[in-house]
């Protein structure tokens, strides 16, 4: 027969085995448990990344085409987030035989913004559609902002309306950087009349202001992404970068124009990260019989 000290670690060995193989099984059943919630969270991340990548198409859809061309007239533009939504915008519509095109900002970025963004979109598109004047439709736009009882984010915003037979230009400025107005010979209109920025000011005026883009001229209208990018050492593209760009590529096709300036932005920036939405368009007209 065992001894008593024999019977006690007998006993002890069988209590120290027993406690281990539990622990070791507790532990087991809490990295299951984690490797569980792990994968359920990136199959959230994943579907989370997905909704808002379809979103983003839909903000760019919502834009209208990137790329147009109608009679002696190319048009083209683009924007780039900083997130996978943006705060930048640009609308593209015919009104009888007129181009309309609007470009803007809304404060912000990411989701705040982009939530905004189809709202906004659609007042334009519906106010120049009812009036058809940049300034009458830019005073609508700011009180129905206003009147919505929402937090609005501050929004700047460009309207032209652009006849293709004449080149005549109506526009209005809301608080925007000025659009620019080109021509062949290197002169640079910067396009200011307006107004203040929408959804700050319930009874704000806003003016039209007027131009002609001739053969041969582009606009170019962009969001303060572009001047206000800043390289390694802190340093902004700003107006001075903007303008050596575009003289250098004036009479391009608007394509070429919209992406050179967008290379020399990014090429600027170096190893720095973007900050800010951006957004560019370009209308230019060609001379007849010569389009590109």
């Amino acid at each position: 027969m065992a001894s008593v000290a024999q019977i006690r670690s007998r006993y002890q060995n069988s209590q120290t085995t027993n406690s281990t193989a539990t622990t070791q099984a507790n532990r087991r059943s809490r990295h299951r448990a984690l490797e569980d919630q792990l994968a359920s969270l990136k199959r959230e991340h994943d579907d989370l990344r997905c909704a808002m990548y379809e979103a983003g198409q839909v903000q760019r859809r919502l834009c209208g085409p990137r790329h147009l061309r109608a009679g002696f007239y190319e048009f083209a533009s683009e924007i780039f987030p900083v997130r996978h939504l943006s705060g930048d915008f640009i609308s593209l519509q015919r009104i009888d035989g007129d181009l309309v095109f609007a470009i803007g900002d809304i404060a912000g970025k990411g989701l705040l913004a982009g939530m905004f963004f189809t709202h906004v979109v659609g007042m334009i598109r519906r106010e120049m559609s009812a009036v058809g004047d940049p300034a009458a439709a830019l005073a609508s736009v700011n009180r129905d902002l206003l009147l919505s009882g929402l937090e609005v984010p501050l929004t700047t915003l460009f309207v032209a309306r652009v006849n293709l037979e004449s080149g005549e230009l109506k526009y209005c400025n809301a608080g925007h950087p000025p659009t620019l107005l080109l021509t062949e010979s290197g002169e640079v209109e910067e396009l200011r009349a307006g107004g203040p920025v929408l959804g700050a000011i319930s009874k704000a005026s806003f003016e039209n202001g007027t131009a002609r883009l001739r053969p041969g001229n582009t606009l170019l209208a962009y969001s303060d992404g572009i001047p206000e990018c800043r390289n390694e050492s802190g340093t902004e593209f700003g107006a001075k970068g903007l303008l050596n760009t575009v003289r250098a590529f004036s009479g391009s096709k608007p394509s070429a124009m919209l992406f050179s300036l967008l290379a020399a932005v990014e090429n600027f920036a170096g190893r720095g990260h973007r900050e800010d939405d951006v957004a560019v368009a370009v209308l230019h007209r060609f001379h007849d019989g010569k389009i590109g």
